[in-house]
Formats: C-alpha cells, structure tokens, sequence
C-alpha cells in the first residue's frame, strides 16, 4: 500500500470528501447594470435569446418607481398597480426567464478591451456585450416635506400623475421647457397652475411662454421658491417666499410637481463613453454606444419621454440589438 501524501487528508470507509466553496461565476454573455423597467425587460429578452446574462441592480434596484406610490399608465393592470410592486412582478419574471440577478453596486467599469469588465466592490465580471440600464435622477428642493410628501402629492413627473389631482390647485417648480410644458399639460385636470420660479423670467423657449401666458388656468409667482410643503397624510398648502424681500405666503395646493431637471446616473461611465454636455449617453446607432459592445437603455440616455413603458421598450431593443451584434460577433 503506497503511503499518503504528507499532509493529505485520509478518507475512511463511507466518509464524504470535503466540500470545497463554490467559485461565484463572474463571465457572462451579457451584463446589465441597473434594474428598473429598462434593465429588467433587456433581461427577459436576453435570456429568452439564449444568452447567460447577469444582472447587477444597485443597492436600491428598481429605478424610480420604487419610490412611487400607484401606476396607472403602464398597460396590463386595470386597477393600476403599486410602483413596488411592479418592480418586483418584473423581477420575478426577468428571474424565472434564467437572468441571474444580484443587488450589487458598480463602482467601476473598463470597455477600452475585450471582454468588457465591470467592477463591484467585491467581484470583478466579464461579459461580451453590456447594456447600461442605470437611468435618471429627478433634481430635488431638498426640503422636509418635499421628502415627507413624496408619493403623497409631490411628484416629478405631470404626465404621470396629473390625472389624480382634477379640480385641484396645483404647484409646478421651475422655468425651464420641461416646467412650462408641464404646468400646461396639468391645466388640463387642474382647477389652477401655479408656476413659482426663482428669476423675474422665463428661460423657456418664447413659443412655450407664449402658450403659457395665454392659458387663463395658469399663474405666475416671480422670484419665488417654496419654502415649505404642508399637510396632513397629503399635501394640502405650500408656502412660497420672495428671494428679494422674503416675504412669504400659503398656496392652497393638492400637489408639488417640481421640474428642475434630471441627473443622469453616468459618473460611471465618464471617459469610457461618450456623454452629452448634461452627462446622458449618447447613441451612435439605435441603442449602441461609442464603444463596440456597449449598449444603454431608458433614462439614462433618454431625456424626451421619462416613462416606465418607454425605458421597457428601450429594454427590448437594446437587447435585440445585443442579439445581433453577439449573431454576428460569432
């Protein structure tokens, strides 16, 4: 009988050998960095293709309808449905498809070679092909109530939830396109729209101003911001101060739609692709980047229609294009 080897562990008779940690895979075909209704649609669809593909969500994974409260407008559910629960409806079905999912945090990325990498702060993955589904931030006031109220009468987008304040007085923060586009899509369920803004003029373009200031349903509050949003479980008054004498005054309102802008969630990616003057991804074709093998979807590149629906059909067709691009890649 030959001896063991020193050191080696000697198995008796019916004795289990021991069991060794299981390596966490980290080489996928595809990887996708976010997980709102963009990064989980591109899921299904990769997955579905035939494709190993992962998902890294974030630390709060969902986008910006975890933080909303009913959805009306995204087709399928008659009675509407909770913002959450949508989220987690599409995580179970991108899941039961066979796309691996993981609440993780990018803190780095390299596409300047094959494979593409993408850095957590534990684990270094590899993919052929990456979609960037990491969306968009809405600027905030940064005042107690706004967060107190959010979901509960403060909002950020009219096209949203316009349709549940009718009849009701209603707050538009901003001077911009976007706020006087939507002060004027809100007088069409609005009693009254207040638009407050911080300068003695609009920055939108004339032809918006115009539109505006001929709509008997809107009103202007001159170098003003809100000082504070009040109420009991939903937003009732609003205050509002003067910047240049600081006398303030209470607004009757159902709600506070502030459109101040958006921040896209690319710090990421600066130097590794390109980006527009405001930080959103620039396509080269459809829904490829710069950069061979990188692929965005939703908010993130999208500024015009910021909505659950469009960012899921951006999904669809950055995955589409993913299939084509790994089909020929082959």
């Amino acid at each position: 009988m030959m001896a063991a080897d020193a050191g080696a562990t000697v198995l008796k008779d019916k004795e289990e050998p021991p069991k060794m940690p299981e390596k966490k895979k980290t080489k996928f075909d595809v990887l996708i960095i976010g997980a709102g209704p963009a990064g989980y649609t591109a899921g299904i669809y990769c997955s579905r293709a035939g494709y190993d593909t992962l998902i890294i969500s974030g630390i709060l994974p969902g986008g910006q309808l975890i933080n909303t409260t009913e959805v009306e407008n995204y087709p399928g559910f008659e009675s509407g449905i909770m913002g959450p629960d949508l989220m987690i409806e599409m995580k179970k079905q991108t899941r039961r498809m066979g796309t691996s999912i993981i609440d993780d945090e990018v803190v780095a990325v390299d596409f300047r070679q094959k494979p593409l990498k993408v850095l957590t702060s534990s684990e270094e993955y590899e993919a052929k092909a990456v979609i960037i589904a990491t969306g968009a931030n809405p600027r905030k006031l940064g005042l107690q109530g706004e967060q107190n109220f959010a979901g509960k009468g403060v909002s950020y987008c009219a096209t949203c939830d316009g349709p549940f304040f009718k009849n009701q007085e209603i707050i538009v923060v901003g001077g911009g396109d976007s706020a006087i586009e939507e002060a004027t899509f809100l007088t069409k369920f609005a009693s009254t729209v207040h638009i407050v803004h911080r300068r003695d003029k609009l920055r939108a373009s004339m032809i918006m101003q115009q539109r505006a200031m001929d709509n008997e349903k809107i009103r202007f509050h001159w170098d003003s911001e809100i000082s504070d949003i009040v109420g009991d479980q939903k937003v009732q008054q609003t205050i509002i101060k003067n910047v240049k004498t600081g006398q303030e005054k209470i607004l009757k309102s159902g709600a506070v739609f502030v459109a101040i802008g958006h921040e896209p969630n690319t710090k990421l990616f600066q130097n590794q692709i390109d980006l527009d003057d405001e930080g959103y991804i620039i396509l080269k074709n459809k829904t490829q980047t710069n950069k061979s093998g990188v692929f965005a979807a939703g908010d993130v590149h999208d500024r015009t229609y910021r909505q659950a629906v469009t960012a899921a059909g951006y999904g669809c067709m950055a995955a589409i294009d993913v299939d084509k691009y790994l089909t020929e890649e082959a």
